[in-house]
């Protein structure tokens, strides 16, 4: 039987191969603490290249930003540089690429911020129980995130003119796409979560005030790049990180109006069963379905199969791989073969260096 999840799909103003999609993946694989994209970074998107769509690594804006040594940034001449010498060696295999940007907020540490300061928040509350990845004695060690501190309305627009530099230079370096990220527990969804955020001034308080800075990034990064290109992540019912919404329901679904009012591209979902959380269900999907036109991207603990019947039932456009990508570089056509699939090796997700990065075993090699 052909598969609809290997059938091209227009996504914007933009054709991609197949529906089957490259999930952002921290792999902390640049050096501190330029944490620029090098050649290795390069080797590894285009080995994946044959995805409809590769989503970076979650990138950050500033260094303040940062909560995994060894993210990759793009706020800096060298690190804009560094991600067009990636984006050109996966436009050289065929493949589309979009640069999701990102600020963690409170998954933060010290070790990330100017003068050894507290990481930033919408409200001074610690992220229980969550941890950041810093280097110890030149080891990438997890350690627990830092108390944060509020932040003022000045620093809130400084973000927002970040996201929209970070924006601009992603554009200058190639990518077909740019996503906000504004889930998993990072800032946006700090900002948007009733536990995590406890202002009382226009970003705090009403559903639509802890959705403000969310569309406020978006709307700045319109400015720089055309709503054709643009894409946002988001995660009802996320239930790590310390966020434990009260309205994750009602926050999905005016967002996802505001996004289909701003005619975006495409609309990433992060389904919390990955983590343990519950599974979205289809009458919520439908929801989403019908509030948002552009492309729905769903991601979460999906195999070829179910990935299959989520598109065949018109609830998803395209599917998000993540933990069999990061094993598979040629997934694609392992699908198309029906496996097998290699099994990824957790212990270097987050270390440095080529092993378990670009060292999978392709078929037929």
């Amino acid at each position: 039987m052909d598969l609809k999840l290997l059938t091209p799909l227009k996504v914007g103003e933009t054709k991609l191969a197949n529906r089957v999609v490259m999930a952002p993946l921290t792999r902390c694989r640049t050096a501190e603490p330029d944490n620029v994209p090098t050649e290795l970074n390069a080797e590894y998107y285009a080995q994946r290249a044959t995805a409809g769509l590769i989503i970076s690594e979650a990138t950050q804006i500033s260094r303040s930003g940062q909560g995994y040594a060894g993210s990759a940034g793009i706020y800096t001449d060298a690190q804009e540089a560094g991600w067009k010498k990636v984006v050109d060696a996966v436009h050289a295999k065929g493949g589309k690429m979009s640069a999701q940007l990102w600020h963690v907020g409170r998954m933060s540490h010290s070790y990330f911020q100017p003068d050894g300061k507290a990481p930033v928040a919408p409200s001074a509350i610690a992220a229980e129980g969550a941890k950041c990845n810093i280097i110890v004695d030149g080891q990438h060690k997890f350690v627990p995130c830092d108390t944060p501190r509020e932040l003022s309305v000045g620093e809130i627009g400084q973000i927002v003119d970040q996201y929209r530099n970070s924006a601009a230079r992603a554009v200058r370096a190639g990518f077909d796409f740019v996503e906000e990220h504004a889930a998993n527990g990072y800032l946006l969804q700090q900002f948007q979560a009733t536990n995590t955020n406890k202002r009382t001034d226009r970003y705090g308080g009403s559903l639509v005030n802890r959705a403000r800075l969310t569309l406020e990034v978006l709307d700045a990064m319109l400015e720089v790049v055309d709503r054709e290109k643009l894409g946002v992540r988001i995660s009802p019912y996320f239930n790590i990180n310390g966020i434990a919404d009260a309205e994750p329901e009602q926050m999905a679904l005016y967002l996802a109006d505001e996004f289909h009012k701003r005619g975006i591209a495409y609309l990433s979902i992060a389904e919390p069963s990955w983590v343990g959380g519950i599974e979205l269900t289809d009458t919520f999907k439908r929801k989403i379905r019908e509030t948002f036109s552009g492309t729905l991207i769903y991601a979460g603990e999906y195999t070829p199969e179910k990935a299959e019947a989520a598109i065949q039932s018109g609830l998803a456009d395209a599917i998000a791989f993540g933990r069999l990508f990061i094993a598979n570089p040629d997934l694609v056509e392992r699908i198309r073969q029906n496996g097998p699939y290699n099994v990824p090796d957790r212990a270097t997700f987050y270390t440095e260096g080529s092993r378990g990065y670009t060292d999978y075993p392709f078929l037929n090699v």
